[in-house]
């Protein structure tokens, strides 16, 4: 246990019962197993609320008891208003049920519609109450809530629809990231030799992967020989993708290794000198953690267009490049792999500006936050003050330039 935590713990005093809140994708429900089990290691119970899907996303702590509650969809049919109201109501009824039998010091929801119950039983039970914010713009149910919750947690300095009014109860942590990621951030990024291997990884998830899976080989194939020699691809595929891309890739003589799913996700990151794919709240923040340099493709149909809000603060670090949807050819992305993977010293000082986007202390920070709340004062690390607008939990201090601004040797 860190001493943060041995000190919050000393003030909190004996252990606390907390609900998180989360809706039914990947990118709210990870967030919120991580905050989970850093709870639960510093002896604090914790419940989980979510929907159906939610309960069936894997990676879910063994100790943690999951209560699916409705929660409805408010679409852009005012037609379906009535009925996701209902489900609405239903489920604080029963968030409510589980307060008076749990007693909660906090509820702390991570976003989707599943989260929208819970933080209205919380308002009305009188419970502390605060959100996480995985993107770089507010979610609708983020945004909903705003003015009710105390405490408002951010991933990036700068998020979008977060009015200024609430500029006082936010606190920047950044976005919790799997334990097999976060052990690698103290590794050095091995650049390439001129003409050593280059390695790269490819994913895109279910919604991303087709454009990844058309234009990337093509886009690769049209790099000068001499770089195109030296390629080793991992690339994510969907299975109905799976053999076009292999065929492609064969077609352009280039190596390339690929599945519809791999298990060592963290141990290929680590190896990976070029990331492409995607630009989701977890993967941000994976790349951001062990320092990769990346090309970034923002889903086009994402909401409020949070995916390119994403890429902002790792792009302007120079950590990488972002190409919009519409503008992701083969051609394009040929000239952006270029312009990174010729040169090793290039490669480490994005990789050197990534991993300073980081913030590694982020689950930490969380649960700082949340145990602030039933009888501990404010952290002091975490209240945002007069001076820091947007929070003072900052970016790790910058790795010295010996450590990933080197390349270690070639990588043959």
């Amino acid at each position: 246990m860190t001493s943060a935590a041995h000190d919050t713990k000393a003030r909190a005093g004996a252990s606390r019962h907390y609900v998180l809140a989360a809706g039914g994708t990947g990118g709210h429900m990870l967030p919120a197993f991580a905050l989970a089990t850093e709870l639960e290691r510093r002896g604090h119970h914790v419940a989980l609320m979510t929907d159906a899907r939610g309960a069936q996303i894997p990676g879910k702590p063994d100790f943690l008891p999951a209560h699916v509650i409705p929660a409805g969809r408010f679409g852009k049919n005012p037609l379906r208003w009535p009925a996701a109201i209902k489900a609405l109501m239903e489920g604080r009824r029963m968030a409510l049920r589980l307060f008076e039998s749990f007693q909660p010091s906090a509820v702390i929801g991570f976003g989707g519609y599943p989260a929208a119950p819970a933080l209205l039983a919380a308002t009305s039970a009188e419970i502390p109450s605060l959100v996480h914010e995985q993107n770089a713009v507010l979610g609708r149910v983020n945004r909903m809530l705003a003015g009710r919750v105390q405490a408002i947690a951010t991933a990036y300095p700068d998020v979008k629809r977060l009015a200024d009014k609430y500029a006082g109860k936010v606190h920047l942590v950044g976005n919790p990231v799997r334990p097999k990621v976060r052990a690698l951030r103290e590794e050095d990024f091995a650049a390439p030799s001129e003409d050593g291997l280059l390695k790269v990884l490819v994913t895109g998830g279910s919604q991303g992967a087709r454009i990844l899976s058309e234009v990337v080989p093509d886009g690769l194939a049209m790099l000068p020989p001499a770089l195109r020699q030296r390629l080793q691809i991992t690339q994510q595929c969907r299975p109905e993708d799976l053999d076009a891309v292999r065929e492609r890739y064969r077609n352009h003589g280039i190596p390339a290794e690929l599945g519809t799913y791999f298990e060592d996700m963290a141990t290929r990151l680590s190896g990976a000198h070029i990331f492409i794919g995607r630009a989701g709240a977890s993967t941000i923040a994976e790349l951001t953690a062990v320092g990769r340099p990346a090309i970034l493709v923002p889903l086009a149909i994402a909401t409020d267009d949070h995916q390119a809000a994403n890429t902002r603060e790792m792009v302007q670090s120079g950590g990488a490049r972002m190409i919009r949807e519409d503008k992701f050819t083969a051609k394009e992305l040929a000239k952006q792999v270029q312009v990174l993977g010729q040169r090793p010293d290039t490669l480490a000082n994005a990789a050197h500006a990534a991993w300073n986007c980081g913030r590694p202390r982020a689950v930490e920070d969380l649960a700082d936050l949340m145990e602030s709340f039933g009888g501990a004062e404010m952290m002091d690390v975490i209240k945002v003050g007069a001076n820091n607008a947007r929070g003072a939990s900052q970016p790790a201090k910058a790795r010295p330039a010996s450590a990933t601004g080197r390349a270690r040797g070639s990588d043959t």
